[in-house]
């Protein structure tokens, strides 16, 4: 599979659609890196909202950039600080719909808007998660206030499941 493709516009469905091209699309790609970066462009093209798609990856007690697309971002954020900390640190999903109204959000676009941050959690299945799960966050930001919802929150959830199954 070289792309993935929408039949829909609504997202809810768009969502349904995006999770099997990309199950298959990781399927047979041993390669995390590989495996981020398609998944970035596959949320991209699911989501033209999104102005910035990409994944923080744990290293220690901070999340340090991962595979990406949109503007230069910040390289290493410490858990606990701005959204992605944030979410990385409670280990649940963060919808901002005003970044400005979020106390400690890092502006790496000055730009974006609103942002939504799902933590990627390896090995929870059967058990509560714990910190030590937490091996990256999916964080997808906009130039448009509130252009994430709960709709995004429970189409992102499967995919994050998803991505906690590859090897970290």
């Amino acid at each position: 599979m070289e792309s993935v493709a929408f039949t829909e516009s609504d997202k809810a469905t768009r969502y349904r659609e995006l999770l099997p091209q990309l199950a298959s699309l990781i399927a047979d790609e041993p390669d995390l890196v590989a495996n981020l970066a398609n998944t970035t462009a596959a949320l991209r093209a699911c989501l033209p909202i999104a102005s910035w798609v990409g994944f923080y990856v744990r290293k220690g007690n901070e999340l340090v950039l991962g595979p990406f697309q949109g503007h230069v971002a910040c390289v290493r954020i410490a858990l606990g600080k701005g959204v992605c900390g944030t979410a990385a640190s409670e280990r649940r999903t963060l919808v901002v719909p005003d970044v400005d109204k979020f106390p400690g959000h890092i502006a790496c676009d000055a730009g974006s808007r609103s942002e939504i941050v799902v933590p990627i959690l390896r090995g929870t299945i059967g058990r509560e998660p714990d910190e030590n799960d937490v091996v990256a966050v999916l964080d997808l930001d906009s130039y448009e206030l509130a252009a994430f919802d709960d709709v995004d929150a429970a189409g992102l959830a499967p995919i994050a499941e998803l991505l906690g199954g590859l090897q970290w």
